[in-house]
């Protein structure tokens, strides 16, 4: 993204107190991907995090993109005994816990081994003798302990070529390494040589998946039903299994094999102990698995990790910290008490991904409650929500695939379809009986009528009306072929007027009480930058925000409409110096959001968000995945609090939010309250007064009434930063805030402590 003029960027510190206390996760601890052991604790990794639970005290720690822990994918996470955490990913990227919970990327291997990128993936750790050696796609790099720096890489192909190496392992003074094709290889670990492929020879030449040393003998799995031990370079099976094999661990007294399908744990005499097909009451995946303290945890693809003490009767229990279902954050929603989450998806062209997921409810009181797929009427990708604001108890789900879902009290769905009132779109012959309901865009207006559009059928835009009774508006005299018309979202204005986005379609307007008019805005007549309309916004001073896969464009008025019988757009031009430039040009933009304050939220495809000034002419922060907590540049939807100013991000990797300062405005000052108060030393934020009306008159004077602030509130929050206008930070002390509304009718007057 090109500079843009008084851009003031906001690059908080991921470790800093403020930082911590602006930013929140919400992310899944179900899809396990690894697990490993240390002296105290037992860790488990997903794609996007790490958590562990100390075995004495049963405290759970988790590590995610707010306390700086961001993976591109983890494949493997391993303790050393210096007691770091190192965490393997998909990309070759290492990231570093310490002791002390600080973290460090370690960009080696992506930057220094010159390897292809998409042959870095890292597949599991070893540690011998100041040394970790990671078996990666590519062969073996070794790691000190004492710096962590790469020492050397061995690249071990018949040929010195790369090689997946998928384990290490050392016994007798020699190391092992299994590779995916090649079987196998083995070298003096004393050999100074190691980075020479012909230093290396072949122990065994079949297809091995796993390879550990266990009661001091080479234990192993193919790709089979067998297990192994080595009796000198010969292979003795000792034990068949019925699933596709992942890996073997150890504990040192104990030997557990992971399958898809089933995990075995075998004592030092090879005898087996425990065997159990899934986790009771869970039909998922296995993914790893590893033994302590004579207690099995399991990782399993979907539903976390889970604990059983060893014995022939295995009760599980799971250990992974409350969370959503999944990462995968689509489209989020607040409504007066929960924040809920859909996981489904559909491309740029609204295709379903037809996939049967269920739903994620937070609540502040009482944390995470899940809506499984089992409880979803058989409804597929699940994406926009919205809450009725007549009955909280009310939530509309829609499904780009299946029709509506409508919920009473977060349970009793009800699935409005083809059957009862929603039209479906008909293949014809062979597939004449191929039915889909596409729903996506919806809106409640001010009189309680919920808008919501039908993709791809000639009635394209319904209301559910406040008397539960539908109504349909037929577009086959507004767009030509409305049956090949796929919609975004829809919101409406202070008229009544609908502005709802579309795929190749532009903007489509209608207001029914103005005999049925429909407008549509789009590049022939409208001046739009491109027909693919991903987003529209309407703002606090009545304009429209038109966010589209090239670009942006702003309706002035939407007052327009009433008037008008076409309309064009215009775009924002900012200056860079002595350049002229367009605000977000050519930029696929994903959605848009107006806070209290009128600023708008813009997520920017594989950009990131920004927030930009009611006008577009100044950006007032910018967060990517390298200077914020967001998990990913891929924000799918943003979502505000207009109470709090939580803003909240959905990305492909998780759900995270800020906390913003621009709220609605109260409509008296009674709630007015300051926070933090008192301001302590180490607090390094600005101080926020909230509860306001919009456009009251704020003063903040010292105990003797020198004024130290001024200002007129945007919305329903005001941030201090603890200085004497800009110039100094305030001495200790008691300093009073005075708040009145234009007309002086409404007034208070609050104090802050501030300590240095």
């Amino acid at each position: 993204m090109k500079k843009i003029l008084s851009y003031l960027f906001f690059c908080f510190s991921i470790l800093s107190f403020s930082q911590q206390k602006l930013w929140k996760g919400y992310f899944s601890y179900n899809e396990i991907t690894d697990v490993c052991i240390s002296d105290q604790k037992v860790y488990s990794s997903t794609k996007n995090s790490v958590f562990n639970k100390d075995v004495s005290s049963n405290i759970l720690t988790t590590f995610t993109s707010v306390n700086d822990v961001k993976p591109d994918e983890i494949t493997a996470i391993f303790q050393t005994s210096n007691n770091h955490t190192l965490i393997g990913n998909k990309n070759g990227l290492i990231i570093l816990i310490k002791p002390d919970g600080s973290t460090l990327n370690k960009v080696d291997i992506i930057t220094d081994v010159p390897v292809p990128a998409n042959r870095k993936k890292i597949n599991g750790f070893y540690e011998y003798n100041g040394k970790v050696y990671v078996s990666t796609q590519y062969g073996i790099s070794v790691i000190k302990l004492s710096n962590f720096e790469i020492e050397s890489s061995f690249y071990i192909g018949n040929s010195g070529e790369f090689i997946d190496v998928l384990q290490t392992t050392i016994f007798n003074n020699e190391i092992f390494a299994v590779t995916r094709t090649q079987g196998i290889k083995k070298a003096s670990i004393t050999n100074p040589f190691l980075y020479d492929f012909s230093q290396w020879s072949v122990f065994n030449s079949l297809n091995w998946s796993s390879l550990v040393v266990f009661s001091n003998q080479l234990i192993a799995t193919d790709f089979s039903t067998n297990i192994y031990r080595f009796i000198g370079n010969t292979p003795q099976v000792f034990s068949t299994h019925y699933t596709a094999p992942l890996k073997l661990r150890t504990d040192g007294e104990y030997l557990t094999f992971t399958g898809q399908y089933q995990v075995n744990v075998y004592n030092s005499n090879l005898t087996l102990v425990a065997t159990t097909f899934q986790v009771t009451g869970v039909s998922e995946l296995l993914t790893c698995a590893i033994t302590k303290n004579d207690k099995l945890y399991i990782g399993t693809a979907k539903n976390g990790l889970y604990e059983a003490p060893l014995s022939s009767n295995l009760v599980f229990t799971n250990i992974s910290p409350n969370g959503p279902i999944e990462d995968l954050a689509f489209k989020v929603a607040k409504t007066k008490t929960d924040i809920w989450l859909t996981h489904g998806s559909y491309d740029r062209t609204y295709t379903p991904d037809y996939k049967l997921q269920g739903i994620s409810i937070f609540n502040s009181n009482t944390g995470w409650a899940k809506i499984p797929n089992t409880q979803v009427l058989g409804a597929v990708s699940l994406a926009a929500i919205v809450e009725n604001p007549r009955n909280s108890s009310e939530v509309f789900v829609a499904s780009g695939q299946s029709g509506l879902l409508k919920f009473t009290n977060k349970t009793n769905p009800f699935l409005f379809n083809q059957t009862n009132f929603l039209e479906s779109l008909l293949l014809p012959p062979p597939d004449q009986n191929y039915i889909s309901v596409r729903i996506n865009g919806m809106k409640y207006d001010k009189d309680g009528n919920l808008w919501l559009t039908n993709a791809s059928v000639d009635n394209g835009l319904k209301v559910l009306k406040n008397n539960n009774t539908w109504q349909s508006y037929n577009l086959n005299n507004i767009i030509q072929n409305p049956k090949g018309l796929n919609y975004g979202n829809i919101d409406i204005d202070k008229n009544g007027t609908k502005w709802t986005a579309t795929y190749a379609g532009g903007v489509l307007a209608f207001n029914e009480k103005y005999n049925n008019k429909f407008i549509i805005i789009n590049e022939e007549n409208g001046n739009l930058p491109n027909n693919d309309v991903r987003c529209v916004a309407v703002d606090n001073k009545n304009q429209l925000w038109i966010g589209t896969f090239k670009g942006l464009r702003i309706l002035n008025s939407v007052d327009r409409f009433i008037s008008e019988s076409s309309l064009t757009t215009t775009n924002i031009v900012i200056q860079d110096g002595d350049l002229a430039q367009e605000l977000f040009y050519q930029q696929v933009i994903q959605d848009i959001k107006v806070d209290g304050a009128n600023n708008k939220w813009v997520a920017i495809a594989d950009a990131g968000v920004f927030q930009v000034s009611a006008n577009g002419q100044i950006t007032l922060r910018r967060f990517t995945k390298d200077n914020s907590p967001l998990p990913s540049n891929n924000v799918l939807d943003i979502e505000i609090d207009e109470v709090s100013g939580e803003v909240f991000f959905a990305t492909d990797k998780g759900l995270v939010s800020f906390l913003g300062s621009a709220t609605r405005g109260d409509d008296d000052l009674q709630n007015v309250y300051i926070y933090p108060n008192p301001v302590r030393p180490e607090y390094s934020g600005t101080v926020k007064i909230s509860g306001l009306m919009d456009k009251v008159n704020l003063k903040i004077t010292d105990i003797e009434g020198n004024l130290v602030f001024e200002t007129t509130s945007s919305g329903g929050t005001v941030e201090w930063d603890t200085t004497a206008f800009g110039k100094y930070k305030v001495a200790s002390g008691v300093y009073m805030v005075f708040v009145s509304s234009n007309d002086a009718a409404e007034t208070t007057v609050k104090k802050i402590m501030v300590v240095r």
